[in-house]
């Protein structure tokens, strides 16, 4: 169980043992069959897998997982995106410091506080306001240890509190408080809020670090706007 009022002060959780060792091994095959439809250079990240894996679908909704967003965003909370990441020898990218500013919609609808719009493997994506992303949680389901040494996400905590931020905002940030380095072992999750200031490194060592990131909302978007994955 997380506990709300420390989650909501540092903006991240880290949950061991989520997964069992059936629903691991059913995402891996789920991911390597993802990886190998894909086209080459695109295997760092699969996307739309609410749409595109029955298996991921079905977890994303399952007790253990969901269960980890619903008390922080209250009932009726589901799944509005899931994408698979890896850290390979062949993709090994390093990330800098940024909040998680986009959001996956069914259709472009042009509403006053919704801007960068961009079309991402066919579904449309914007950055809604700040208030929309501060009611939103992220789960990482790690399918690999996560070690100090491939590439582990580092946080800020505290630092979701702050809004959308800017390049400026982000550099006083990182003067201000000390990053954490999140280590997790395999079938464990890291919980967040998406506008928490978080970067990664290239792995030291390359080898796998899958993570099926999921991320979840409790509510309907304004106006004619809708999750691209919206139940119903």
């Amino acid at each position: 169980m997380i506990d709300r009022t420390a989650f909501e002060q540092s903006g991240f959780a880290v949950v061991m043992d989520v997964l069992t060792a059936t629903e691991l091994d059913a995402l891996l095959l789920a991911h390597a069959a993802l990886e190998a439809s894909q086209s080459s250079g695109r295997h760092a990240g699969i996307r739309n897998l609410l749409r595109e894996s029955p298996v991921v679908a079905a977890i994303a909704s399952s007790p253990a997982v969901i269960g980890l967003a619903t008390p922080l965003l209250g009932e009726g909370t589901f799944p509005v995106r899931a994408l698979f990441l890896d850290k390979t020898p062949g993709a090994n990218w390093k990330v800098p410091w940024h909040q998680d500013l986009a959001i996956a919609v069914r259709e472009r609808v042009d509403l006053d506080g919704f801007t960068g719009w961009s079309v991402k493997d066919g579904v449309p994506h914007v950055h809604p306001p700040a208030a929309i992303l501060a009611c939103m949680v992220t789960v990482r389901l790690h399918l690999d240890d996560c070690h100090a040494e491939n590439g582990p996400l580092r946080v800020l905590p505290g630092s979701h509190r702050h809004g959308r931020l800017d390049q400026k905002a982000i550099t006083r940030c990182r003067s201000g408080a000390a990053e954490v380095v999140c280590t997790i072992s395999r079938g464990g999750a890291l919980v967040m809020r998406p506008l928490l200031l978080h970067a990664s490194s290239a792995a030291i060592h390359p080898a796998h670090r899958r993570v099926l990131h999921l991320e979840y909302a409790a509510g309907p978007l304004p106006g004619a706007l809708r999750w691209a994955n919206a139940p119903g």
